[in-house]
């Protein structure tokens, strides 16, 4: 068992096994098949750069149910996303995020996986978050450094993640801070470039107004991510329908403690993969 602020890198639990069996066709066959595919797939282009060793490839299989053609596309798409946005991920670092990270609670991870054993990310777009210290843009790196780490964890690989965006006490100073560009950086990232299964968001605390920030994200939302999005403004009895109280903080109407923890706690660990991250920066289209 990992301490709280910590990943979990241990190999699969029995249960979880169980379920990648059945969800993701995980079975020693299909792995091995899967793993040699996708490393002759590398092999035969030369435009792109991955690591080609299992626990890489192993990232990009399970999402795509060890179909190595499908692991083999979506790391194209998480080429053209790194190409497109370059500016703002090229050799992205925890340390160049640090002060975003330690000094504003707007990203945080529950300490306790949910009841189906997934992560719980936590995002607090409402009034806690000072768009003038912590832009848009940093939110976003903030975001994509946490998911370069929770990558390395099997289980996480398995069960998927779930997110919690708290909008409580949202005004128009963070409205017009969801620009469509940055909505449509998010929104590709999720739906095309992101090598985790997503499972639900479920957008909390959500004032009135609310109604204007999803006017900017509507238009770029697929049917898959649509159908996985839960709206349940102040009622969390409608939050308990997905994730149990058993597994919740009170900060939701749950049984477990009020959280007293901020991204800061969780930036030791992000900073502990600084290696790997330096080595996921790597991986994209070959530089001409």
């Amino acid at each position: 068992m990992a301490p709280p602020f910590d990943l979990d890198t241990s190999p699969l639990s029995e249960e979880s096994r169980k379920i990648a069996e059945q969800e993701l066709r995980e079975t020693p066959e299909n792995v091995a098949k899967a793993l040699q595919e996708l490393r002759e797939l590398l092999k035969n282009d030369d435009t792109m750069y991955f690591k080609d060793d299992d626990e890489t490839l192993m990232i990009f299989l399970r999402p795509c149910k060890f179909y190595a053609k499908s692991a083999y596309e979506l790391m194209k798409r998480v080429s053209d996303f790194k190409l497109k946005y370059k500016d703002n991920l090229e050799n992205l670092m925890p340390e160049d995020e640090k002060q975003a990270f330690t000094e504003h609670n707007v990203v945080n991870v529950l300490t306790n996986r949910d009841n189906k054993g997934r992560r719980v990310l936590l995002v607090n777009v409402g009034g806690s978050w000072d768009t003038s210290k912590v832009t848009s843009d940093q939110l976003f790196r903030i975001f994509y450094l946490i998911h370069e780490a929770a990558v390395l964890e099997p289980e996480t690989q398995v069960r998927g993640v779930v997110v919690i965006m708290d909008f409580d006490g949202l005004s128009l100073k963070q409205i017009s801070a969801f620009s469509p560009a940055f909505s449509l950086k998010l929104l590709s990232f999720i739906q095309d470039a992101m090598p985790l299964r997503l499972k639900e968001v479920h957008m909390v605390k959500q004032p009135f107004i609310f109604k204007m920030v999803w006017q900017i994200f509507k238009p770029f939302i697929k049917e898959k991510l649509k159908n996985r999005i839960f709206f349940h403004g102040s009622k969390m009895s409608s939050l308990h329908k997905y994730i149990e109280p058993s597994h919740l903080p009170k900060d939701y109407d749950g049984t477990m403690p009020k959280i007293d923890y901020t991204g800061a706690d969780w930036y030791p660990c992000i900073e502990k993969y600084s290696d790997h991250i330096r080595t996921f920066n790597t991986f994209g289209y070959v530089k001409k």
